[in-house]
């Protein structure tokens, strides 16, 4: 499970990223607070990377409820976030016709639950868009928005069909690849040892990506190689989009963009979804902090009777045990966090600020039609001052004291990338009807 590898990231530490001067921001007055709350409520604010769990998708445990996860009703309500794309995340298992079938069923799995809750479990407060307008004729309604986006296409298998079915169920994005070489393609994560399998898209991987132009899924960049990255760009007929990534420039991480990839998304007419997680956004103010949290934490582990493992150890757990786990590890580092947050001056997190950085920079770098926001929350995302759904505000405010216009704003939160989805699913069409494109 994705929660369960992004859990266990928080044993570890990450490369460093190069220092950034700030961008001075202003104080936030009360006049200042007044315009950021009505442009919040007056935007359409998209999250395109929210992790599910599909035990939070019962008739006893669901997202009417305040549960302790960074996604759910409530907490869209409280933080002002209207549209959420729930995201049908499949690790990167064996490419055999057996790990095929297990990941199509997990997909499949996910696939229902968000169906469950937009037509069984709370259709008067949360409906299912499949393009751009059904989003703005659900939100004009007043209920939350859900979009579905496929994260690693590893469930496609080697049967391309299974495109047409995803578009079918509701996916309106995916990437071919994970943690890990799909069979369509190479993954980042191919950087740390130099190490490939296709040297970016697969023949098989060339198929899907005509498949998704066909239908109109968009083609996410955020997890491939930058060779696989630059493949799909020369392949595709339509604009791609990188659902969750950040700036590499400001922080030397594979799950980022460098300058030239930013290059070729603007040429291509694509968005880049600047994602809030911590160590995508600092990684050695993060790595910093993560040593206080996990001295704090080995208090309250041993208070508890807690072992705390090393990520090697608990890797070697059977997947239930592994998440009860990562359930009580999760707990005692929210337990330590709060602690630490008695004292906030003593310790410095990675934050909203921080994170509005890399928007700052690519705004500049590519232009405002180019760049959006994204969490990937309950997948490991979250920054200080946007956490969870409830703080949404926060991200507003802060354009706004950098002196982003409103129109600026609009596009930022959701107007880029619904630009790109209609557009792929213009293109789609005219595949469809044998037209030239």
């Amino acid at each position: 499970m994705k929660t369960i590898r992004l859990l266990a990231a928080a044993l570890i530490l990450f490369t460093a990223c190069k220092p950034e001067e700030k961008k001075a921001t202003s104080e936030l007055s009360p006049e200042m607070l007044a315009k950021a709350k009505a442009i919040h409520q007056r935007v359409m604010t998209l999250d395109t990377h929210n992790d599910i769990n599909v035990r939070n998708f019962t008739e006893e445990v669901n997202y009417t409820q305040e549960l302790d996860n960074q996604v759910n009703l409530p907490k869209m309500k409280k933080g002002g976030l209207d549209v959420s794309w729930f995201i049908v995340y499949t690790g990167q298992g064996d490419l055999t016709p057996e790990g095929y079938d297990k990941a199509y069923k997990n997909a499949m799995d996910k696939f229902n639950a968000i169906h469950r809750l937009t037509e069984e479990i709370a259709p008067n407060d949360i409906e299912l868009a499949l393009s751009s307008a059904d989003a703005k004729r659900i939100y004009a309604s007043g209920k939350k928005v859900a979009m579905i986006g496929i994260e690693n296409g590893y469930p496609v298998g080697t049967d391309i069909n299974r495109v047409k079915e995803f578009y079918d169920l509701g996916a309106r994005y995916m990437s071919l690849s994970h943690n890990g070489h799909s069979q369509l393609c190479d993954s980042n994560t191919g950087e740390a040892d130099d190490t490939w399998l296709h040297n970016g898209v697969s023949d098989l991987g060339k198929e899907v990506l005509k498949e998704m132009n066909k239908w109109g899924i968009m083609i996410d960049v955020s997890h491939p190689s930058k060779q696989a990255m630059k493949d799909m760009i020369e392949l595709s007929k339509a604009p791609i989009i990188a659902s969750h990534s950040s700036a590499r420039a400001l922080c030397d991480h594979s799950r980022n963009l460098d300058d030239e990839q930013l290059e070729w998304l603007k040429k291509n007419g694509g968005v880049v979804q600047t994602v809030a997680f911590n160590s995508y956004v600092n990684t050695e103010k993060n790595n910093a902090y993560n040593k206080v949290v996990q001295e704090f934490m080995a208090d309250f582990a041993k208070e508890q009777g807690f072992t705390i493992m090393s990520r090697a150890e608990a890797r070697k757990l059977p997947q239930e045990e592994q998440q009860s786990y990562y359930e009580k590890y999760m707990k005692i580092r929210t337990q330590a966090q709060a602690k630490m947050a008695e004292n906030p001056d003593k310790f410095d997190p990675v934050n909203v600020a921080d994170f509005v950085d890399h928007i700052d920079y690519m705004v500049k770098k590519i232009g405002i039609d180019h760049v959006g926001i994204s969490s990937d929350f309950d997948g490991g995302g979250g920054v200080e001052g946007w956490n969870d759904a409830s703080e949404t505000l926060n991200v507003t405010i802060e354009l706004v004291k950098r002196g982003y216009t409103e129109a600026e704003i609009e596009k930022l939160w959701s107007g880029n990338l619904l630009r790109v989805l209609d557009e792929v699913e213009a293109i789609a069409k005219k595949i469809q009807n044998g037209e030239a494109v």
